[in-house]
Parts: structure tokens; C-alpha cells; sequence
């Protein structure tokens, strides 16, 4: 497979950066309409979005600057494979994470039992009913989960793609750099 370089890099890179970007922009949202209304359904469901924020600013940034650097040709420490490599790492546990908890912090299945009567299925409350959760606000909170796991899945995509990409080049590492 001497064909294997990084032309795919750019392109998930690129993916990365713009559902960081669309997390970003989800996140702020609630957090904002949540500050406002002072109504939150739990105080992990308020941590969690902002820990959700965070990621998404950290990725933001961080993929937007390899972006540049690959498309760049730069070539020092932070634009180096491995330095993807470590940050790639990071940036997956800390999506992994954060949809994990949310998965469990946040109640209902598909939210479509929010429109049956009184906030219950088939006659039985939810355990951890929100105080005040309409069917838009629990796909918001369904889709920041479902766009957390889709980051997780690209950056452990790309993780495993740099990996197998760094095994198979013939260069040597001293040489590896995105150029």
C-alpha cells in the first residue's frame, strides 16, 4: 500500500473543524436560553454543556491551526505527526467523555415521550423528569450528544488513519512532518 499518504488528512481535519464549529455554536445556544430562563434540569446537565463548550472551542481552535499548518506546509514541533498524533488522543477521550456522561445524564430515549400526556409513558413518570422540557429542547440536548459521538468517531478516525499512515510511509520519523 504505497499509496497510503496523507491526502485524507486535510478532509478530516476539515470534518472535525466544522462539527466543532456546529457543537460550538448548539452549545452556546443552550447555555445562553438555559442562563437566561435560570431553569435547568440538573446541575450535571449545566457542567456537562459547558464541558461540551470547552471541547468544542478546544477543537475548534486546535483543528482549524492543523488545518493551516498541513495546507501551510509548516514544519516545527506543533505541526509535527506526533503532536497530531497526542492531540488527536486527547481530543478523542475528552469527546468520548463528554457524550459518554451526557448519555447518561440526560433523560428520555427519542423524546417522543414528551408528547404523550403529562411528561409520562404508558402511565409511568420518567425517573429523572426535567422540570420543564419541551420536544425541541430534549433534541437539542439528543443532537449536542449525537454530534459529540460523531467528533469521538472522526478524531478516533483520524487517530487510527495517522497511525497506520506513520507505519506504512517509508520516511523516517526525524522527517515526519505534514509536507
Amino acid at each position: 500500500m504505497p499509496y497510503i499518504k496523507a491526502h485524507y488528512h486535510p478532509f478530516l481535519f476539515i470534518l472535525i473543524t466544522i462539527c466543532a464549529m456546529a457543537e460550538l455554536g448548539l452549545t452556546a445556544y443552550l447555555i445562553s436560553v438555559g442562563n437566561e430562563s435560570r431553569n435547568w434540569p440538573s446541575a450535571r446537565y449545566h457542567s456537562l454543556l459547558i464541558l461540551f463548550e470547552f471541547n468544542a472551542v478546544w477543537t475548534t481552535l486546535f483543528g482549524a491551526a492543523y488545518m493551516l499548518w498541513i495546507v501551510d506546509g509548516a514544519v516545527h514541533l506543533l505541526a509535527s505527526i506526533a503532536s497530531s498524533i497526542i492531540w488527536l488522543a486527547i481530543t478523542s477521550a475528552l469527546w468520548g467523555t463528554a457524550a459518554g456522561m451526557m448519555h447518561n445524564t440526560r433523560s428520555g430515549g427519542d423524546c417522543n415521550w414528551i408528547a404523550s400526556s403529562s411528561a409520562s409513558v404508558n402511565g409511568v413518570l420518567p425517573c429523572d423528569a426535567p422540570q420543564e422540557l419541551s420536544v425541541s429542547s430534549c433534541r437539542e440536548t439528543l443532537t449536542v450528544e449525537a454530534v459529540g459521538w460523531v467528533l469521538f468517531g472522526l478524531c478516533v478516525l483520524t487517530l487510527f488513519g495517522t497511525c497506520m499512515w506513520v507505519r506504512t510511509s517509508k520516511r523516517g520519523y526525524n522527517s515526519s512532518f505534514y509536507v
